[in-house]
């Protein structure tokens, strides 16, 4: 088949500027073929190199005792005692989504699954946080509906508890929704696999699914804004199989075993050219293809479409020799197919050959580790200090604005629709703030939880950055966890605005700040950037995915609520209401400052709840909704009333940080007040819980009809 012509057309379609391209003439000495072209193109598209970001991400602190590995590879590694590891990370497929709901959601679990069992770990736990455009937008019921069934059916098919997340709604994502899926495995920690290729002459080898046309240039569309052709990128969406990647996990699994596996990549963006080029460039070494061995399910494949080809379940191994037989034997057996499709070679060479031809001869790190990097121009704007004021509201009817909200509303509507229980481990369910699972038979837990408010971020990106870690931090605390380590998925529009790039930077400031004042490093992540439509930016949304360790099963803080629990608050409450739920949702307002962030204070308040766990019966933070939401979620869980003390609309409501609901006995609340008292820790008593009705100074509703609303009011806005 003769290939295209290159023209200017061709290679901005590309997602390749001149300059960049100019780049390649300079790098080849010649013009690159049109397979060249487009291997180029996914190696140097945002979506694969960085190039916007590599600059921070650099920056943010990715070390610690407890890290076997940061980021770098598939997922990131981190040591949880006893011969063991977590290995997790998150990462987004909102491009995919929007265009094609259900199976770009579906993919972005398997996708992330994959990177999970790559390492050598057998997945345990999965979360998501989903951000859509107004309820009432044309496109926002089909994309939920989509995005939640695409979730469901792949990880529930897969058999992986989901155990966590979050939904928001907001009119910056009508054109734009975020699906960021996150997922969490155990391996022994002396038994990580990488994927950097060693040795010279050593079979490269092609495991899993067959290659289809699925997907081709997915990675340069998710490096792209969205237009009117927004129809014609369709066709790069690919198609999921959770059943064939339950196959996969076993048969890389089993294979791992027997000590065959030299290194390992998912064939994940870019597909085969991006796993074969990163293996090499890790390992320094060159990588020979002959794209005849590919097993393709499509007749009459072109090596481009080959190369890009992004179908889903399927690695690139580097495979000692002496095992090729038993690791053939192995996929046999699973009904995988497997193929040796090329060899290590030590020259700096991308050698691709399809047919009798040579298709792309390119040097291999100048895909890889020499690609664009650019240092854009940004600016920061000054946040609004302007002090909000409100008018005392009724609290009852400010409660009953947030909880009839589809921002605020119970999720059963989303989270019943995947699977929480599968493996028989999960200790808290979603909807519980933090979900636990159990580390089976070692009689300890993982918590994770996923956290960011890009209302925050967009006020004021560097506090917005440190709050998106704090209420990770907290959250993990919240149910007795010790927190350990982060990912990022960071989600913003175009870098090369300057606004935007600002964004970027002070989100990526905050978030580093606080992962070193709190002991969380990133290990792993994802950036994921020109999430606009026809120049309309989303929220910045740079997503915490976090993970804690309860280290005995006797420190969680798992109870509910009772009669006569008595209600206080750790921390200090000014009455922040800046930027707050309730100035949101029942003013209709998005003015003033995000709550600022006292780093110091979270970690002394954090340590206070960990340490005094045997004093509390039920834990959460306060965030959104301020104290007014907080006691009416544990209330309401328990089905049991709640009576605050004070009617002030900013005591209430205001999203002050660094504070804690907590409900526990008469004599074990003096006890915690006492000891509070001692450490210097701020403590309040708040009111109390029991009865039927939910009461906020004067103001009152019975229990059963505000759990209603809250129950109902998310299926009532997508239904």
């Amino acid at each position: 088949m003769q290939e295209p012509e290159i023209t200017d057309d061709l290679i901005a379609a590309h997602g390749l500027k001149p300059d960049e391209y100019q780049r390649i003439l300079d790098i080849l000495g010649r013009s690159p073929s049109f397979t060249e072209l487009g291997i180029f193109s996914a190696m140097w598209n945002e979506h694969c190199s960085y190039k916007s970001s590599k600059k921070w991400l650099r920056t943010l602190p990715t070390t610690g005792p407890q890290v076997i590995c940061g980021p770098g590879e598939n997922a990131g590694v981190v040591d949880i005692g006893d011969g063991q590891a977590v290995v997790f990370k998150m990462e987004s497929h909102n491009h995919p989504s929007y265009i094609e709901p259900y199976q770009g959601a579906a993919t972005g679990v398997g996708g992330i699954l994959r990177d999970v069992f790559t390492m050598g770990a057998r997945p345990i736990a999965a979360m998501n946080s989903l951000s859509f455009g107004a309820p009432d937008h044309p496109k926002t019921r089909q994309l939920v509906h989509g995005v939640v069934e695409g979730i469901g059916g792949y990880g529930n098919c897969f058999g992986v508890p989901t155990v966590g997340g979050e939904v928001r709604f907001h009119p910056a994502y009508n054109g734009n929704c975020l699906v960021n899926a996150f997922a969490a495995g155990l391996a022994d920690a002396d038994k990580i696999f990488y994927s950097a290729a060693s040795g010279i002459g050593m079979p490269v080898v092609y495991l899993g699914a067959k290659t289809g046309r699925d997907g081709v240039g997915g990675a340069t569309m998710a490096s792209a804004e969205f237009d009117d052709t927004l129809e014609e990128k369709r066709p790069t969406v690919q198609v999921g199989d959770p059943f064939t990647e339950k196959r996969l996990l076993e048969a890389c699994l089993e294979l791992m075993a027997t000590g065959a596996v030299i290194s390992i990549q998912d064939m994940g963006a870019a597909g085969l050219t991006c796993s074969a080029v990163e293996m090499g460039d890790k390992g320094g070494l060159g990588v020979k293809l002959q794209l005849d061995a590919v097993p393709q399910r499509e007749a009459a494949m072109t090596a481009y479409e080959m190369m890009l080809s992004e179908s889903q379940e399927r690695m690139l191994m580097v495979l000692r020799p002496e095992k090729e037989a038993e690791a053939k034997s192995i996929f046999d057996k699973w009904d995988l197919d497997f193929a040796i499709v090329g060899e290590t070679i030590a020259e700096d060479r991308f050698l691709i050959l399809h047919g009798n031809e040579v298709t792309a001869d390119l040097p291999l790190s100048k895909l890889a580790s020499s690609a664009p990097e650019y240092d854009r121009p940004w600016t920061s704007a000054m946040p609004d200090a302007t002090p909000i004021e409100l008018p005392q509201i009724d609290p009852i009817d400010g409660l009953k604005a947030l909880i009839g909200s589809p921002n605020y509303a119970a999720k059963h509507w989303v989270y019943e629709q995947y699977d929480s229980q599968v493996m028989a481990d999960t200790v808290i369910t979603p909807g519980r703030g933090a979900g636990v699972v159990r580390v089976h038979g070692a009689g300890k837990m993982l918590a994770f939880t996923s956290d960011v408010t890009p209302r925050y971020v967009h006020a004021n990106p560097v506090e917005g950055g440190k709050q998106a870690v704090a209420e990770a931090y907290r959250n993990l605390t919240a149910v007795g966890a010790r927190p350990l380590a982060a990912t990022d998925n960071l989600n913003f529009g175009n870098p090369e605005k300057p606004d935007i790039m600002g964004q970027f930077v002070g989100a990526i400031q905050g978030i580093g700040a606080a992962c070193q004042a709190l002991d969380m490093p990133i290990v792993s992540g994802n950036v994921s950037l020109y999430n606009e439509t026809d120049g309309a930016a989303i929220l910045p949304t740079p997503t915490i995915a976090a993970v804690g360790l309860i280290a005995d099963a006797d420190h969680l803080i798992d109870g509910a609520v009772r009669d006569g629990h008595v209600a206080l608050v750790i921390g200090d409450t000014a009455g922040h209401l800046g930027q707050s739920a309730l100035l949101a949702d029942v003013f209709n307002r998005e003015d003033g400052d995000a709550p600022p962030v006292d780093l110091d204070a979270e970690r002394r308040h954090g340590d206070f709840i960990r340490a005094q766990c045997a004093l509390i019966k039920a834990c959460t933070d306060l965030s959104d909704g301020g104290l007014a939401l907080a006691a009416f979620e544990l209330a309401e869980a328990a089905g049991v009333g709640v009576s605050l003390d004070s009617a002030d609309t900013a005591q209430l409501f205001g999203e002050d940080q660094a504070r804690y609901l907590v409900a526990c006995n008469f004599d074990q609340a003096e006890a915690l007040m006492t000891a509070a008292a001692q450490a210097g820790i701020p403590i309040a008593s708040v009111g109390s819980f029991g009865g039927s009705t939910v009461r906020y100074g004067g103001s009152e509703a019975p229990l059963a009809d505000l759990a209603t609303l809250y129950r109902t009011a998310f299926a009532s806005h997508l239904d």
